[in-house]
């Protein structure tokens, strides 16, 4: 045992308030809207949407909606269209549906000599595409690129998305913000790729939405995976898929069942939302998230993005004052450019970043996350995937700048006890 491990299994817990630091789990903590939506639902309506004629059946429907055309509304879509929003138990639910949808339409559909259907994401992108990627490509259904990033920023070029288009690319699948660094890939410019090239375009918007302006219309976006709980401040258990208008009719089912529609009929309905959305609903959690989503609306989504990127700026700064310390490693964008309110770093003489989110909640009481975070070829690309990881810090609407500073100024305060320890 080392003894930076000595010292720190010697600390007393932290006695103080708790900093959540992990938002880029779970956004926490909720508005008290959320939390009084939900309660009144399950006292006062409690009925399953579409099962009933009766008020409260038709109320929690009107409830439902309601999300839907507010989603629409914060990122950019016809909220005449509110059916294009599809709910979804989480955003690896969504991108599931997104992926298995327009992948297995192309593979049923494909009579040109192409080969199967090929697909396009990057190293940066989460398990929740890598993962559905390689099973259909073990099942010999497609055929997958994935592009690599810049190993400082993990930015992807559009360029070498460009290139790697086949003649049979059905499907350009990429993370607007990464769970692990916070880099904001130029979604926009990836877009204008695929539309012109008639490609499906899937964006995972699990760390930006909620936090940062996201036009779906202006970015050339034909499917947004999201969740609720985290940047939209709804509860866990929630999400959607936005589908452009048109798409629909290019994607297959990956489930089929009651919808409370044309319940006369053994086959799923064609129309939306029903066609994606078999079996009874979360309505209690949807509630809530559409409470989460007002809330953003009526702070307004820009006002929320300057006070995160006043934030970044914060932990920029603090963690730059330690920045001629060759032990103190922070990752992805140096500056608030293509980035969002998520860093990852580690601390020399912590080896295993368990050590380092230890000792930040044991003597500070910041809540991190620690390891690869689902995200294999993230830390490849920063050459983190052999050591254990990364420790993240991730923020939320409600951390304050004396939260920020303080959780800056902790990893190099440990960086120079480290160095002093070795000497």
């Amino acid at each position: 045992m080392n003894d930076i491990s000595t010292q720190m299994n010697n600390l007393p817990d932290f006695t103080g308030p708790r900093l959540y630091m992990d938002n880029a789990a779970t956004s926490f903590p909720k508005p008290k809207t959320v939390h009084e939506a939900m309660m009144h639902f399950a006292t006062q309506i409690g009925a399953s949407p579409g099962r009933g004629a009766y008020a409260q059946a038709r109320e929690a429907g009107r409830l439902m909606n309601q999300c839907r055309t507010r989603l629409c509304e914060l990122i950019g879509a016809d909220v005449q269209k509110p059916q294009q929003v599809i709910f979804t138990l989480n955003t690896t639910d969504g991108l599931n549906m997104a992926i298995r949808g327009i992948t297995g339409y192309a593979l049923a559909n494909n009579t040109a000599s192409h080969g199967k259907p090929h697909v396009i994401t990057t190293w940066m992108d989460h398990n929740s595409v890598l993962r559905p990627f390689n099973a259909l490509a073990q099942n010999n259904d497609i055929e997958q690129t994935r592009v690599k990033c810049d190993p400082k920023t993990g930015l992807v070029d559009p360029q070498d998305i460009q290139k790697a288009l086949r003649p049979n690319t059905c499907l350009i699948a990429v993370i607007h913000g990464s769970n692990v660094t916070g880099t904001v890939q130029p979604i926009a410019d990836i877009g204008k790729i695929a539309r012109k090239h008639n490609i499906t375009f899937l964006v995972d918007s699990a760390q930006t939405i909620g936090h940062m302006p996201l036009n779906v219309i202006d970015a050339n976006i034909d499917l947004l995976a999201f969740p609720g709980h985290k940047g939209l401040l709804g509860p866990l258990g929630t999400g959607a898929l936005y589908i452009r208008p048109g798409v629909e009719k290019i994607m297959i089912t990956t489930k089929e069942g009651g919808t409370g529609s044309i319940s006369d009929q053994d086959t799923q309905p064609n129309f939306l939302p029903d066609r994606f959305e078999s079996g009874s609903h979360n309505a209690i959690g949807i509630i809530g998230l559409s409470e989460g989503v007002k809330y953003i609306l009526d702070k307004g989504i820009d006002n929320i993005w300057a006070h995160e990127q006043q934030l970044m700026r914060i932990m920029i700064e603090g963690l730059s004052e330690y920045g001629d310390m060759p032990g103190l490693n922070w990752y992805g964008p140096q500056g608030v450019k293509n980035r969002c309110g998520v860093f990852a770093v580690r601390v020399e003489g912590y080896d295993q970043p368990q050590a380092l989110s230890d000792i930040l909640e044991s003597r500070y009481g910041i809540l991190t996350r620690l390891g690869i975070h689902c995200a294999p070829l993230a830390h490849q690309t920063f050459g983190t995937d052999k050591i254990g990881g990364m420790t993240r810090f991730s923020f939320g609407p409600f951390l304050t700048t004396q939260d920020v500073k303080y959780a800056s100024d902790a990893p190099g305060q440990l960086c120079l006890e480290t160095q002093t320890v070795v000497k």
